[in-house]
């Protein structure tokens, strides 16, 4: 064990090093300007953008998340001894995400404004 965390630590030591020895040296200003399929940046880069528009994705990203986990529960359900207790559990699992949902859409969390 030891062994293997001393050649993990060598080999990132070397990944550090190497390429600050054989890397190219010369800075080119062409190298630092920020393109997006070859278009030329305009405008500020700094661009606020509404926190509803993060709430919005990070609802998505959770519900979709949620619903992942639904799908192993289903798919073994009947191989469980107790099958009403895992139907039970799957019930508040489903209502704790509806209140969820609830709040989001009460609090328009869910409403789009462009």
């Amino acid at each position: 064990m030891f062994i293997f965390l001393i050649i993990s630590f060598i080999f990132a030591i070397i990944s550090l090093l190497l390429p600050r020895i054989f890397g190219h040296k010369k800075e080119e200003p062409e190298k630092n300007v920020p393109y997006e399929c070859s278009i030329l940046p305009f405008g500020d880069a700094r661009v606020r953008y509404d926190v509803q528009y993060y709430l919005f994705a990070l609802l998505f990203v959770l519900f979709d998340v949620e619903i992942v986990l639904l799908f192993p529960w289903a798919l073994i359900f009947k191989n469980f001894a107790n099958p009403i207790f895992i139907l039970i559990e799957g019930i508040i699992f489903i209502m704790i995400l509806l209140v969820g949902l609830i709040y989001a859409w009460k609090r328009g969390a869910l409403t789009w404004r462009a």
